[in-house]
């Protein structure tokens, strides 16, 4: 009779018991996700405004297609790239040129099918790819696999910023454009610095090539 009053007692235990204790488990595992969340709500990477970034280098390239002049310099270290993005662009394989246009005089000039493309030294052609593509090799390549949505948000925009926008006319009141192509290493490797690189434009009344060191 004792035994099988003990062994109600075990399957019925003190009421309350358990579900005080469950309470106890989720307000702890509240409280854990959100010193998770707090720690990854910061900002991925401190890119600077696009307000403040320099002017362009004086021994860029350049090229003067009568109604339209280009100006191009490659960011080819890390440190450039890391005063800009506070991220490394070479080691996720990627390079950017800035390019720098001026509208000379006439009318607006489309800009949807203009196209720039990179060859090296050796002949090798680099494929330029769009913001949200080189976001994602920059991530994986400087090791941030956990974060905020907010914060990745963020920083899509800051960095898109910066690229050059080719989808709206340039009209000669806007005057000048600026902006950054990103161009993917071919074998998406990270980047050393490439020598013999040339930059060709095309889509305009006649093609341009712009030799960048």
């Amino acid at each position: 009779m004792r035994a099988m009053v003990i062994s109600k007692a075990r399957r019925n235990p003190v009421p309350g018991h358990f579900p005080a204790r469950s309470a106890w488990i989720v307000k702890c595992a509240f409280a854990l996700t959100l010193v998770f969340v707090s720690s990854c709500s910061g900002p991925l990477f401190k890119v600077k405004p696009v307000a403040e970034l320099p002017l362009m280098p004086a021994t860029a390239a350049s090229v003067n297609l009568g109604s339209l002049s280009f100006r191009a310099a490659p960011l080819l270290t890390d440190e450039e790239s890391e005063e800009l993005f506070e991220a490394n662009l070479q080691l996720a394989g990627l390079l950017p040129v800035r390019v720098e246009i001026d509208h000379n005089s006439g009318d607006a000039i489309e800009m949807k099918k203009v196209r720039f493309h990179l060859t090296d030294t050796t002949g090798t052609k680099w494929k330029a790819v769009p913001a949200k593509q080189a976001i994602a090799r920059i991530l994986k390549a400087n090791g941030v696999f956990v974060y905020n949505p907010t914060s990745r948000k963020t920083f899509e925009q800051e960095f898109s910023a910066y690229e050059l926008d080719l989808k709206t006319p340039l009209t000669h009141s806007e005057g000048r454009r600026q902006g950054f192509i990103i161009f993917l290493a071919p074998e998406k490797v990270p980047v050393s610095p490439p020598r013999g690189l040339v930059l060709t434009i095309e889509g305009l009344s006649k093609p341009a090539a712009l030799k960048l060191n």
